[in-house]
């Protein structure tokens, strides 16, 4: 739960500094976020969060 949160807040960072630079508009931003909500809602949530699981655990080991 505390990466999935932490995560959210990652992303939700750079989706902010992205729109303040001018690099994504407004259309992009709420299309990103869109599929982001859909993609959690299908069967590739339980991978997706087992691979960023896998991946943040072996970070230190590097």
């Amino acid at each position: 739960m505390a990466i999935t949160v932490s995560l959210v807040a990652l992303f939700g960072l750079v989706l902010y500094f992205l729109l303040r630079s001018g690099s994504l508009g407004y259309g992009g931003a709420f299309t990103a976020a869109g599929f982001g909500f859909f993609l959690a809602s299908t069967g590739a949530a339980g991978p997706i969060n087992e691979m960023t699981a896998a991946i943040v655990q072996a970070i230190p080991n590097l």
